[in-house]
């Protein structure tokens, strides 16, 4: 009897073959053929599972500011940078604008169109290389008075970076109105920036006054001791032309592999997915390694950060540190407290943890040029090298910087929302 339900079943699956099983036959089978999917993890990057959690003020709220209330919410899944955006993966940014306006001016053989129109990067391996001698390549540099001592050297304020963004939070509004969503042109969401993408080496002169950090100025950025540093002086719009350049660069691998498949955009943190992810899965502790003290048990300090009343040296860095100093926390995050805070992509506003959703909260404006500087404050989280254990608290957020500014103590990192369940594990 066994052989022979044996026998049929093999019987059934010949005669489904020779129908052929990529047939639908009439019934509904949602789209057949599609390839499978799978997230892969940017290099560099940590997996951050969804979750709940409870933000806000873990300690005493010390300047009695009321901006950090408790309340619970939930995170959905991302990767995040292990360290903050270093001088040397910043410079790889720098080093592509830069390669990409010089082969817009030599043209020809230098330049490989994508097919489908976008940047010439896609085959960015066929191109022939540079040489920087060339006498049409001049323009980049800097010419007559501009040049300090006849050195030879490349005109910072030509490294402008064009770039495109979906104003989606504008599309949904309009659509909300009552008017249907294909009324409106698609252009009219469209947004085009140019940005200057050179870091702002001034800034560690400027940020004090009375005080002698030439030094900084003039090596910080580009000199290999400082490569695993974290870049700073960079704007809130700088570290997004990042982001969109990162998500270019990445994509143009991931459709060279995976026949025109994309990922999430790289973005900046939310700042509650910063205060998130600095708790390492610790809900209600003060700092990303889960206790209440600043040092360890042998007496360490675990942040670069100001102690005391200005020993600077005491957490073994007068300015900065490299980006992977210290235990990273339970997630394996470097440095989400303290050595430079970073920016996030939520605007500030006082009243901003009261008005979010309690699901993936976020509070986001976009200030134009003209507009008031209210609207140009963003969140800053995660302290810095100068700033005392109190604004390297996970739940601070009284601090805030204009999008257009630049600071010696303030940089990023980025995030890629996950696609897929809650837990990549189980998928």
């Amino acid at each position: 009897m066994k052989r022979l339900n044996y026998l049929l079943i093999l019987i059934t699956l010949i005669s489904l073959a020779g129908c052929g099983l990529n047939s639908d036959n009439g019934e509904l089978t949602g789209v057949l053929g599609r390839k499978k999917w799978f997230h892969n993890q940017p290099f560099g990057t940590i997996y951050v599972p969804t979750g709940t959690f409870h933000a806000g003020q873990s300690d005493q709220d010390v300047p009695s500011s009321q901006l950090a209330q408790n309340r619970q919410v939930s995170i959905p899944a991302f990767y995040m940078d292990d360290t903050e955006i270093s001088n040397n993966e910043y410079r790889q940014f720098v080093y592509h604008v830069m390669d990409s306006i010089a082969r817009k001016i030599l043209g020809g053989e230098y330049v490989v169109e994508d097919p489908e129109g976008g940047d010439p990067w896609i085959k960015q391996e066929k191109k022939k290389a540079i040489d920087w001698k060339d006498e049409n390549l001049k323009e980049l540099f800097y010419q007559g008075n501009d040049r300090f001592e006849r050195k030879v050297q490349i005109d910072i304020r030509k490294l402008k970076y064009s770039w495109m963004w979906e104003d989606l939070v504008a599309a949904a509004q309009y659509n909300q109105r009552g008017t249907k969503w294909n009324a409106g042109n698609r252009p009219d969401y469209f947004r085009t920036e140019i940005t200057d993408i050179y870091p702002d080496t001034l800034c560690w002169i400027r940020d004090f006054t009375y005080a002698h950090n030439d030094p900084m100025t003039q090596v910080y950025f580009w000199h290999p001791k400082y490569d695993d540093y974290p870049v700073v002086g960079v704007t809130w719009n700088q570290a997004r032309a990042f982001c969109h350049w990162r998500t270019n660069y990445y994509n143009s691998f991931i459709n060279s592999v995976l026949d025109g498949n994309t990922v999430t955009p790289f973005r900046l943190p939310t700042e509650w997915e910063f205060e998130y992810a600095s708790r390492g899965g610790r809900d209600g502790n003060p700092y990303p390694w889960g206790g209440p003290y600043v040092r360890n048990t042998k007496g360490c300090f675990l942040a670069n950060f100001k102690p005391g009343r200005g020993n600077y040296i005491d957490d073994g860095g007068i300015y900065t540190v490299k980006v992977n100093a210290y235990f990273p926390n339970d997630y394996g995050l470097y440095c989400m407290s303290g050595n430079v805070a970073e920016w996030t992509q939520s605007s500030y506003a006082e009243a901003g943890q009261y008005v979010v959703s309690d699901l993936s909260p976020e509070y986001r404006t976009q200030a134009k040029e003209g507009d008031d500087d209210t609207y140009k404050r963003k969140v800053t989280r995660g302290g810095s090298w100068k700033d005392i254990a109190y604004y390297i608290q996970n739940g601070t957020r009284t601090q805030y910087e204009y999008q257009d500014s630049s600071k010696s103590y303030l940089g990023f990192r980025c995030v890629m929302s996950y696609i897929g369940r809650s837990n990549k594990d189980k998928e």
